[in-house]
């Protein structure tokens, strides 16, 4: 790429950059309605969002509507599903979500344009999967933290419910005690699930709809076990000890997995790049030590 094409290239760039700032600078200060969904997240989760994701937001609102009806009702649910698996992280929303989509996707697309014209087809292609998958990397990284995060907190925390339910206290009031104590996914979690069974619904649906906002074996695991120590009339004390224990041998089991996939690639790296580097150095350390002449070997 010429000097020249590349200055025009950062000069229709930062043009995009201003134009965007401008734009989103007005419907800053316009008076357009903002859609209840993405006018809560706004008020109430201001503090959680960036400046630039709160900017795209703003940006891409006009074009969510039009998002969601091209995804379907089925993708939608879909996507809403996963946003609650990832916690709404910074604040996400499903109007969030269509708003992002669509702002990276028109700036894919054009992006994708100014390459092609210049024949860089590579960077064209890399435009057009950033508009693709830009507004759902965050949600995948979302959901993978906060499983790991739930798995980890979850044994400990079940120890400390079966001592609380043992003290005498009954599995709603001990449930709430011990999540006041805690901070994080998990906790929050609990808390959604309360404030649901304070709302009149059921406890074995309250603990399903836990189970479908998490993707976590665990989580689904602990659930699966109380409803039927439950309706087998077990020791809820005894059931929440031996999920835990259960829980930390599946721990135990996926480290030792895990640490047997490691081994053979440990090895991989050290036969390709390891020992070669190694056999370089001993050759170049024997033949210095030799004090040979190296233009004589060389035929100089």
């Amino acid at each position: 790429m010429s000097t020249g094409t590349l200055g025009v290239l950062l000069a229709l760039l930062m043009a995009a950059g201003v134009g965007g700032a401008l734009l989103g600078l007005r419907m800053y200060r316009s008076e357009t309605k903002l859609p209840d969904d993405l006018a809560l997240a706004l008020e109430v989760g201001s503090t959680r969002v960036k400046a630039a994701d709160s900017a795209v937001d703003r940006l891409g609102l006009r074009f969510a509507p039009y998002v969601l009806k091209l995804m379907g009702p089925r993708r939608v649910e879909a996507k809403r599903r996963r946003i609650d698996m990832a916690g709404n992280p910074g604040g996400l929303t499903l109007d969030r979500y269509a708003a992002r989509r669509a702002v990276y996707g028109i700036f894919g697309l054009l992006m994708a344009a100014i390459f092609a014209s210049y024949g860089s087809p590579l960077f064209a292609f890399l435009a057009l999967g950033f508009g693709l998958v830009a507004a759902d990397a965050t949600i995948w990284q979302a959901v993978r933290e906060r499983r790991d995060v739930i798995d980890r907190t979850l044994p400990d925390f079940l120890d400390v419910l079966a001592v609380v339910v043992s003290a005498g206290l009954g599995f709603r009031q001990a449930l709430e005690r011990v999540a006041e104590k805690y901070e994080g996914p998990w906790a929050d979690e609990l808390r959604i699930t309360l404030r649901q069974m304070d709302m009149g619904v059921s406890r074995r649906q309250a603990f399903d709809e836990l189970r479908r906002r998490n993707n976590s074996e665990q989580v689904a695991q602990f659930v699966s076990a109380l409803q039927q120590g439950e309706e087998l009339g077990s020791p809820i004390a005894e059931t929440l000890i031996q999920i835990a224990n259960d829980m930390r041998r599946t721990d135990a089991q996926q480290a030792r997995r895990r640490a047997a996939k490691t081994i053979p690639k440990a090895t991989m790296v050290t036969l390709v790049f390891m020992l070669p580097a190694t056999m370089i150095l001993i050759a170049t350390g024997m033949f210095l030590g030799s004090g040979s002449d190296l233009g004589s070997i060389l035929g100089g």
